[in-house]
């Protein structure tokens, strides 16, 4: 019998196997599977995580937006009481980045990279020093500095949001630099506009986020590489500080076109590795995160998670690279965070924290700041685990089998592609939609993949993937339904 999906008044009904039966509200959900815990902070405190740095004593270091820094005991037990904050120092500015070594707690501020200790034993830091402060701010509130944890050659790299996120009026606004251990900045990449968060993948690769708007038709994961543009040009002026680790000035793009043209056209401009559809998948990306937990976190090891500070929520990202060139699919993870997300931190404890601010911006979460903590229960969802590109269309992989009939059934799935106007207003609607066929599916033996043959597919754009129609050989919907791949590079017959 074939699985299909009614609505009956307000309940669905999802028939399976043997009659089998399951209504809407016994469907699993996000909590099933992801667990969230939720911090209580210590009374009269307005603590807004901005970063996280798990200690090598076991406490956990959470860095906020009101230039504080807080230990948490105990971060992985039962609960996250307000019993369990020590505030460790104050006095800083806009913490949004936080990394340990050699019992100093480097700090990432908005003015600054500093490092700070406790040098006499009573758990509060008393001595503070400057590392590198090789950028400059205009007391602009836009103007913020987000660091991530220590690269393999030991560098921070910080992000820098362009001046009110739109101009560069000091010098390295819009900039990636790296600070090598012995305090030099080095100037790393060009062309950011509002980055969001930082992290690296499980092969070592520094990414960050970027916000919607001029230049930037919707939000985006991107990689950044030494001597690349990132695809706004008002920070560019910069080159005449940068031109001996960054070479001449690159050619400027032409507003109203479009990435891919532009790609092709400016040696140095470095295409967005995932773009995350606006107000489908979030409206402001944060923070990143790695699942380097072995299996701890559930089955998405070496995946990324991404942050949505509107949306409050916690994104999946599936990256591939073709020719060099990174790629790949974001998916739906889990919803619900008490404030709008900004910092994320994979332990390796399989704990993803995050934190939450709704202070300048608007978010779905209800609270003013929060600290989540995520667990993975140990049930496994029926997710589309990953999605990647063949020389003829795409390979589904799923976290468990899937029933033949539907996942063979071309009505299980529908697919669109479209892509943004590169220009300098702010934002882009969906454009150059198209409409792919599906030719033919086939199942693998052991039913956790279908290789879909699609004419159609089309570089430069976001491929949509819709699959409401696919069940498990339990039954299931999948837990998420939507795929979006962002497609830079072609595979090679």
């Amino acid at each position: 019998m074939r699985r299909s999906l009614f609505l009956t008044g307000a309940l669905a009904v999802v028939c399976g196997l043997a009659g089998r039966t399951v209504c809407a509200a016994d469907l699993p959900t996000e909590q099933d599977y992801y667990t969230l815990t939720s911090a209580e902070f210590p009374p009269g405190t307005v603590l807004e995580p901005g970063a996280f740095q798990l200690m090598p004593d076991g406490r956990l270091a959470v860095g906020t937006r009101r230039g504080e820094v807080w230990m948490v005991s105990d971060p992985f037990g039962p609960k996250l009481a307000a019993s369990q904050f020590h505030r460790f120092a104050h006095g800083l500015h806009e913490i949004l980045g936080l990394a340990e070594r050699d019992g100093w707690l480097y700090v990432v501020q908005r003015c600054d990279v500093s490092r700070i200790r406790d040098t006499n034993g009573d758990d509060v830091a008393d001595l503070f020093e400057v590392v590198s402060d090789a950028w400059e701010i205009s007391g602009d509130q836009h103007e913020y500095a987000f660091g991530s944890k220590f690269d393999r050659q030991g560098n921070l790299w910080v992000s820098l949001c362009l001046t009110g996120s739109f101009t560069s009026k000091v010098p390295f606004r819009g900039w990636a630099m790296r600070i090598t251990p012995e305090g030099k900045a080095i100037p790393t990449a060009s062309g950011i506009r509002s980055p969001g968060g930082m992290g690296v993948n499980a092969q070592g690769d520094m990414f960050y986020t970027d916000n919607q708007g001029p230049w930037n038709g919707t939000c985006a994961l991107r990689v950044l590489r030494p001597g690349k543009f990132q695809g706004h040009p008002g920070g560019n002026e910069w080159y005449s500080l940068a031109e001996k680790t960054m070479g001449p000035r690159p050619a400027d793009p032409k507003s109203g076109s479009r990435l891919i043209v532009e790609a092709d056209r400016i040696p140095e401009l470095e295409l967005p590795a995932v773009f995350f559809p606006y107000k489908k998948m979030g409206q402001s990306a944060s923070g990143v995160a790695c699942d380097l937990s072995n299996g701890k976190f559930g089955p998405f090891e070496k995946q990324m998670f991404v942050g949505d500070q509107t949306y409050s929520l916690v994104m999946r990202v599936d990256l591939e690279q073709i020719d060099g060139v990174y790629q790949g699919a974001c998916f739906p993870f889990r919803e619900g965070f008490g404030a709008g997300t900004v910092g994320l931190e994979m332990t390796p404890q399989g704990a993803l924290f995050a934190g939450g601010t709704a202070r300048g911006w608007g978010s779905r979460g209800k609270q003013e700041f929060s600290i989540d903590r995520v667990n993975w229960t140990g049930k496994t969802p029926f997710e589309i685990h990953s999605m990647r590109l063949n020389p003829d269309g795409f390979t589904l992989n799923f976290t468990q089998p899937v029933e033949a009939r539907t996942a063979l059934d071309s009505s299980s799935y529908s697919l669109q592609t479209y892509c943004y106007i590169y220009q300098s207003s702010y934002g882009s609607p969906e454009v150059d939609q198209t409409t792919p066929t599906i030719e033919s599916i086939t199942l693998a033996d052991d039913a956790k993949s279908v290789r879909l043959k699609i004419s159609g597919l089309q570089r430069g754009h976001v491929h949509e993937l819709h699959a409401e129609g696919i069940r498990s050989q339990a039954g299931l919907p999948l837990l998420h339904t939507r795929a979006y791949y962002t497609l830079n590079r072609f595979r090679a017959k």
